[in-house]
């Protein structure tokens, strides 16, 4: 019985599929031997003897058992899945590494905070077996857009892929429409009235992509090319228009910062645009020289000049002995969704990841919602208000101990005249 197939894969995982719903019978036809086995030739059954009747139906229809020319079998599902298995080896090996490559990539993946369509994307791309690509996506910042772009290699010595970086960069312009991409669409000199057309997700590409162009060239955005709205034209590889709204994305250098992964760890994709926007992140699963770990606040020194790859150094806050711990600093405030346990963790977490958590705290006797975030080199925790603008934090300051018991004696003393007056 020949079961070396091509559809091998397919196969297994009808099989498996099998087994976990409770159809552990299985009737096949083989048919000429020029043919291989495949999922259409399977026949699944609850019980034996279902199956066992198909198989007898089937021979009465010429269908005969054995090494006839149109042979028929019964089997286990687990004893087919076996079979096949051995059969195939040499692909089942691949298979499975290939599939476990996936799994550790899109796990990876996951651990990062890549979105799911990013993960999507990736597997789309490892199937199609390219040697390296690239995937990208966007984030809304506080002062921006972060374009983050995943970079995926295929190894010299087998078919697994690595993540091994990402980069990001901080754009000045407004994030695209969803389903909306740029496009640089350049005059094709060697097909009169035909374009060339290239597309990109991330601004930053496409404005520098754009820039290199020589001949008449456009960079549009929209749902498609010929549907997309022009942001920059040039003529015989000089800019002559940018449109107004994008003048100051079109103009103004990206800040960007490479960020290297081993194995799924390393900085979030959530924390590297805080990062890059300027904010103050938290790791506890930092190591130093001797393979020791520690625990620090990290920020990017966009004061000082980049590194010969293009990269901002780190200063480090060491935790505890800088003296900032984020709970011991949320605590100084009033902030009422410390009185939460639950919310009291989340808002921990939010900080410590870079973010801008949304909190509520009291100004002239009044509830106000305002957003905070760590500054760890000062030991303090800024306030803004909702459209970015900074509040003063000493006004969200709790009363201090000492203050509190002064008022209490006060009062106490103002109830003593008041009862002497009487």
């Amino acid at each position: 019985m020949k079961l070396e197939t091509k559809y091998a894969e397919t196969i297994i995982s009808l099989l498996e599929d099998a087994q976990d719903v409770g159809m552990p019978h299985v009737v096949f036809e083989l048919r000429p031997q020029d043919m291989e086995l495949q999922p259409h030739h399977l026949r699944l059954f609850e019980k034996v003897g279902e199956a066992l009747e198909y198989l007898d139906n089937a021979a009465g229809n010429n269908y005969l058992p054995g090494d006839a020319d149109y042979p028929i079998y019964y089997r286990h599902v687990d004893q087919l899945l076996e079979e096949i298995k051995q059969a195939n080896s040499l692909t089942i090996n691949k298979i499975d590494m290939n599939r476990n490559n996936l799994e550790n990539i899109q796990n990876e993946m996951k651990d990062l905070r890549f979105s799911k369509k990013a993960i999507d994307e990736a597997q789309q791309k490892m199937e199609k077996g390219l040697p390296e690509f690239t995937v990208a996506e966007q984030l809304k910042g506080n002062k921006g857009q972060v374009d983050v772009t995943a970079h995926f290699r295929q190894s010299g010595q087998s078919d697994n892929y690595y993540l091994n970086k990402f980069a990001v960069a901080l754009n000045t312009g407004k994030a695209l429409e969803e389903g909306h991409k740029y496009f640089i669409i350049t005059r094709n000199e060697k097909e009169p009235g035909k374009n060339l057309t290239k597309s990109f997700e991330n601004v930053s590409d496409a404005i520098s992509f754009f820039k290199d162009q020589k001949g008449d060239s456009r960079l549009a955005a929209g749902k498609d090319a010929g549907h997309a709205t022009e942001l920059a034209a040039m003529k015989a590889g000089k800019v002559d228009y940018v449109e107004k709204d994008f003048q100051r994305t079109f103009r103004t250098p990206a800040q960007t910062q490479t960020f290297f992964v081993e194995r799924g760890r390393g900085f979030t994709v959530d924390q590297a645009a805080n990062l890059i926007q300027g904010r103050s992140v938290y790791r506890d699963d930092l190591l130093n020289l001797g393979g020791q770990p520690y625990a620090a606040w990290i920020k990017l020194d966009m004061d000082s000049q980049k590194d010969r790859y293009q990269n901002y150094t780190t200063n480090q806050y060491h935790v505890p002995s800088y003296g900032f711990t984020t709970k011991e600093a949320l605590e100084k405030y009033q902030i009422k969704e410390l009185a939460d346990p639950k919310k009291q963790e989340a808002l921990m977490l939010a900080i410590e990841n870079g973010n801008r958590p949304l909190i509520t705290t009291v100004k002239d006797g009044q509830d106000v919602k305002l957003h905070i975030e760590a500054a760890p080199r000062f030991r303090q925790i800024n306030f803004f208000r909702e459209d970015g603008k900074p509040e003063k934090r000493e006004q969200f300051l709790k009363e201090p101990k000492l203050d509190q018991a002064l008022q209490l004696n006060k009062g106490k003393e103002k109830e003593q005249e008041q009862g002497m007056a009487v």
